[in-house]
């Protein structure tokens, strides 16, 4: 929500909201027992399915020195699963004593049949919504059948090359998918204990530095897929849900990068699980009484690498003009972080204030929001709900200083229109574009029940609203197949 481009260097803080939209990964001994010849192969057999995409990868893993080949005739590989998979098990090594070894050894040999499944709103339904005549509201997107397949964008924009393969919603997919991935083969093969689902959102110490270790592992498989070394809120999130995150620093994964070409794999994941990992990350969710919204304008999506690309150029061709614009933005990130803590802590203190307060503006622009106001701690609520508005309006507005420097869409002008419209809306506190910006999802937050008026609004713009709301909880373990219920029921199995 904020911190974009900024928590790529440290000290730089930002807020991130982990979302109902989930990553799901089911592990699964491939056959039921060990053949007679297994005991003396170095090879064990992973199977990797992707339903939505229509794709099944074949593997042969190494069961000494953990390298993968595979042996599909598709070329359809995914370096994030084949890096969560080959640094699970090492690290699944690296913590094993003896007997544990001999336990892991017939895991592994009875094969490994992974399954991924991510929800809907990570992906971009909109050309099948348009194709049955919907509208694009919600309750279309909720028509869908669960875990639909996949649309692919059918040409890449010019220029830098912005859209991806899959058309998505900017969700973190990737992030989400490597941790789900990590997670539950770390579960399967007993290195972690995974808190359940019904632990709730905040974890105790115990289950907290059980999390670290799928943190670590996630992280470095993720930074190590992409080719580069990311600053990580997305993993993050995706372990821990909700926070105030501060990256760490990139140094604890470059030595893991130089490393993976030589040193035993094994090896590499042992001492990245010693290193020393300084990122910070303080809990953090949205005040009571408020939603948060998004929203897809349908452009197939933003490539967030190339943009960075851009901003960093710019850095280095500017350093004075860039300094400046980061320096407002940093400030005005701590500004909307400050009212959103007060507001937590008024709501905390005296309720039935806050209540009113939040109602009364639900219902007016913000232009009006003080008129509604009469006792004095509702003046005091209103006071910090302006304050948040404000201070998200000095972020947008060198957010698209930025983009225009650096030569790149970051708050594109069909965004703004829609961004000023959904602001201008009755109960409506915040709007953005999330993460790096371009052209993926928008984000809205509202206030009370206003959130059908921002939905309404979207929909005559042909914006569609995602069946996404905040959920502060990161991985936890679910223990059945999600595919047998509806993703707004009862599910479970491994969730990101």
């Amino acid at each position: 929500m904020t911190g974009g481009y900024l928590i790529l260097e440290r000290p730089n803080a930002g807020i991130v909201l982990s979302t109902n939209a989930r990553f799901y990964a089911i592990v699964k001994p491939l056959y039921e027992e060990i053949g007679p010849d297994s005991w003396s192969s170095a090879w064990t057999d992973v199977k990797l399915t992707s339903p939505q995409m229509g794709r099944e990868t074949a593997y042969k893993l190494s069961v000494k020195n953990l390298e993968l080949q595979s042996v599909s005739s598709s070329d359809s590989r995914n370096p994030f699963v084949e890096y969560a998979l080959q640094y699970a098990v090492a690290a699944a090594h690296a913590r094993s004593g003896k007997t544990e070894n001999e336990e892991l050894k017939k895991l592994l040999l009875l094969g490994l049949d992974i399954t991924i499944l991510g929800c809907n709103e990570f992906y971009s339904y909109r050309n099948q919504i348009e194709a049955r005549g919907l509208p694009l509201t919600p309750e279309s997107l909720a028509s869908l059948p669960t875990f639909a397949s996949i649309t692919f964008n059918a040409e890449e924009s010019s220029g830098l090359k912005s859209k991806p393969e899959v058309a998505k919603t900017g969700l973190g997919s990737s992030a989400a998918m490597t941790t789900a991935v990590v997670a539950a083969l770390l579960h399967y093969l007993g290195v972690v204990n995974l808190p359940a689902e019904s632990n709730g959102p905040r974890r105790a110490n115990k289950v907290s530095s059980e999390l670290d270790i799928v943190h670590i592992i996630a992280q470095t498989a993720h930074c190590i897929a992409q080719g580069k070394v990311g600053s990580g809120f997305d993993v993050s999130s995706a372990v821990y849900g909700s926070q105030r995150y501060i990256r760490f620093s990139p140094e604890v994964l470059s030595s893991a990068q130089d490393a993976v070409r030589e040193t035993p794999m094994e090896e590499v994941i042992s001492n990245v699980l010693k290193a020393n990992w300084d990122h910070q990350r303080t809990e953090f969710s949205l005040p009571p009484m408020m939603t948060l919204l998004l929203g897809e304008p349908g452009s197939g999506g933003s490539s967030t690498p190339s943009m960075v690309g851009a901003v960093k150029k710019w850095q280095k061709s500017d350093p004075k003009s860039s300094v400046e614009t980061w320096k407002k933005l940093s400030e005005a990130n701590s500004e909307l972080e400050m009212h959103l803590d007060t507001l937590s802590k008024l709501a905390e203190t005296n309720y039935d204030d806050y209540k009113t307060a939040v109602n009364k503006c639900s219902m007016l622009t913000s232009e009006k929001w003080t008129e509604g106001a009469t006792e004095p701690k509702q003046i005091e609520v209103v006071k910090e709900l302006l304050g948040a508005r404000d201070a998200m309006l000095v972020i947008r507005c060198n957010m698209r200083k930025m983009g225009e420097s650096a030569g790149i869409p970051i708050e594109p002008e069909s965004q703004t229109q829609l961004l000023d419209a959904t602001m201008s809306t009755e109960g409506v506190l915040l709007a953005g574009v999330p993460g790096a910006g371009g052209f993926d999802a928008v984000f809205a937050i509202t206030l009370g029940d206003s959130s059908s008026k921002v939905i309404k609004l979207w929909s005559s713009l042909s914006v569609l609203a995602l069946l996404v709301r905040e959920d502060p909880r990161g991985v936890y373990l679910e223990s059945n197949d999600p595919r047998a219920a509806r993703v707004t029921g009862a599910i479970s199995s491994i969730r990101i």
